[in-house]
């Protein structure tokens, strides 16, 4: 942990004390269901901030529910998914993706069959897509 505390730091990205670690697999539904209805980037970032910096617990329903409304999306709405579980097939998908391609990491990028993994500065990435040695 130590070392993904030292590259958030390293990149000026927020980054807490994290005692424990929680299922996130409920805030990816959720996740999903947001970006269907153009709030994904508002919501990843609100779940980010919640587990990755104030350690809050995102397994938990009214976790998850509160990021959701914090963003703008109806609580109810929300509830209703979690409930019915209408992005499982959804993500399980996104899993069965991630174990072909045999992504172990995020983030991970592809392009041109060739992959970098972790964090990285922006002018690595930059590199990288254009082909140059890292």
């Amino acid at each position: 942990m130590q070392t993904l505390q030292n590259k958030a730091k390293d990149l000026g990205l927020p980054f807490g004390q994290l005692q424990d670690t929680y299922n996130t697999r409920l805030s990816q539904e959720l996740g999903l269901w947001a970006d269907s209805l153009g709030k994904g980037y508002a919501f990843h970032k609100a779940a980010f901030m919640a587990y990755m910096v104030e350690g809050k617990n995102i397994a938990k329903k009214h976790v998850l529910l509160d990021l959701a409304e914090s963003v703008g999306l109806f609580r109810a709405e929300a509830e209703d998914i979690l409930e019915d579980r209408t992005f499982k097939e959804a993500v399980d998908k996104d899993w069965d993706e991630s174990r072909r391609l045999n992504i172990q990491a995020v983030p991970t990028l592809i392009f041109n069959g060739q992959r970098l993994v972790g964090f990285q500065p922006y002018e690595k990435i930059a590199q990288w897509l254009r082909g140059d040695a890292l």
